[in-house]
């Protein structure tokens, strides 16, 4: 740890800064799934690194069956993470204070759905704010994986971009065929364009190579990168994407088609949650589709309009541009599009203003997150009063012992289990009697939930010749906790 606390020393010198960062999870569920390895390098604003890297693993605690599908791929072992690893508890404390520092942004590759997720319920299930390490005190976050998707979508030029195989068989003819789509694998890009990264989905060497990823797109493409960065701020993406003045916007997202490079152009539809907004792709046009839907059976109504419509959330730095930039370096033909089949799909859609309402019924109609049982899963259940945000700093700074006699009167009714589980993962000598016979009660019935897909999983990768000694470790741990 000494060597990581020089590292925020000499940030305090330089003040602003990156921290790249990426986790390797038992899974890929940020409810269920835990961190088993957390990675990251701060670096200045030029990508010079500053302080050393920083490689963590985070014990495994006894509730939990890893994916082995996951472990296939990260070849860290449950036991492995116990014997070299640092606690929950101390994983977030470390964190929050010596890493995601005021005047930081931090940036990963997929981080805003997948890494930033892990991050956000670790923090809630040892009582830190799940929120406010991504904007308090100058910080923000950025996602690269959006701004590879524009990036190559509009100016590809001067970086090597990776293709894959896809088989599929044609719905008319029922042949099988074999065609080269896009991919934007992190790995992948490397490989092309002469970037070392020996140990692809080791947290730290795609640490590394995401600085590298990122010193090219900005080498390459440098006015490309200086706009997507403002969009980590929500208030510069509403300037182009809002309801006040409705115009359409280039718009790169993971729901869209690989052969369209992820990207079309999109049109502010209606408000979505949250202060978002619902978006309609601009490729397809309404008249058609709603005659498409009346001949369809009711059943499967409720899937013909998405990703055609979904919700492009303001805070999660989206890649969005005025559609003016697709005029410049043959834009049109880049997006397989047409300026005036866009023109034509807009009047469509303006034609029906009650289309809009009834998106926007539909998805206030359906919750983002179904309402969790299990404590540890209910971050998004709902916000923490003042009282109970005060009791949890308490917890998060009370000692074992201190833990032992603290019997905190809170109001939100998740609070005391989750105290529960904070105690026997992290500080297990702090529990009573009957405290040990509830937590026995809750991991076995954890573990009972978890077994048939994890004994599934090892058959199949049994038979299909997978690593023995990880099998064999995983099969190990399995009776460990039995």
């Amino acid at each position: 740890m000494a060597g990581l606390f020089h590292a925020k020393m000499i940030y305090n010198i330089y003040m602003k800064s990156f921290f790249f960062y990426d986790l390797e999870t038992s899974g890929l569920s940020p409810r269920e799934d835990r961190i088993m390895q957390f990675a990251g390098q701060r670096t200045d604003e030029n990508f010079k690194p500053i302080g050393e890297p920083v490689n963590i693993l985070v014990k495994l605690s006894d509730d939990t069956l890893p994916s082995p599908g996951a472990i296939m791929v990260t070849k860290i072992t449950p036991q492995q993470t116990l014997q070299d690893g640092i606690t929950e508890a101390e994983f977030a404390q470390y964190v929050e204070d010596e890493l995601f520092t005021p005047d930081t942004t931090i940036i990963g590759y997929n981080s805003v759905r997948f890494d930033d997720e892990f991050m956000r319920h670790t923090f809630w299930r040892t009582f830190h704010d799940p929120y406010k390490w991504q904007w308090q005190d100058g910080r923000s976050r950025w996602d690269l994986l959006d701004v590879v998707r524009l990036v190559r979508a509009l100016r590809p030029e001067g970086i090597n971009w990776p293709t894959q195989q896809k088989t599929f068989t044609d719905k008319e003819t029922g042949e099988e065929k074999t065609v080269d789509v896009a991919t934007n694998r992190l790995e992948l890009i490397t490989k092309l364009n002469g970037i070392e990264h020996t140990h692809a989905h080791d947290a730290l060497a795609d640490v590394f190579a995401l600085i590298e990823v990122t010193k090219l797109i900005k080498e390459k493409q440098p006015k490309m990168f200086d706009y997507l960065y403002k969009l980590r701020d929500k208030k510069e993406v509403a300037k182009l994407v809002n309801l006040d003045i409705k115009r359409p916007f280039v718009y790169a997202c993971g729901k869209y088609p690989a052969k369209f490079n992820k990207t079309t152009v999109a049109f502010p539809l209606t408000a979505g949650r949250n202060g978002n907004v619902l978006v309609f792709d601009l490729r397809y046009n309404l008249d058609e589709l709603l005659e498409k839907e009346a001949a369809m059976p009711e059943e499967e109504h409720k899937n013909i309009f998405y990703p055609i419509v979904k919700e492009l959330y303001l805070n999660r730095c989206p890649a969005v541009a005025p559609i003016g930039v697709l005029d410049n370096d043959d834009g049109w033909q880049k997006l397989q599009l047409e300026k005036a089949q866009i023109d034509k799909n807009l009047e469509s859609l303006l034609k029906h203003p009650d289309f809009a309402e009834r998106m926007r019924l539909e998805l206030e109609n359906r919750p983002e997150f179904p309402k969790a049982e299990d404590p540890e899963s209910a971050l998004y259940d709902g916000f923490l009063q003042e009282k109970d945000a005060t009791l949890c700093n308490m917890i998060r700074n009370a000692t074992e012992n201190q833990l032992a006699d603290l019997h905190p009167e809170f109001l939100d009714e998740r609070l005391p289990d989750l105290l529960l589980h904070y105690k026997a993962k992290n500080f297990p000598k702090s529990l009573a009697e009957d405290e040990i016979e509830k937590w026995e009660a809750y991991r076995v019935a954890r573990l009972n939930r978890q077994a048939p897909d994890f004994l599934k999983q090892m058959e199949s990768l049994s038979q299909s010749g997978a690593d023995d000694f990880l099998l064999e470790e995983l099969m190990l741990w399995y009776q460990s906790l039995q």
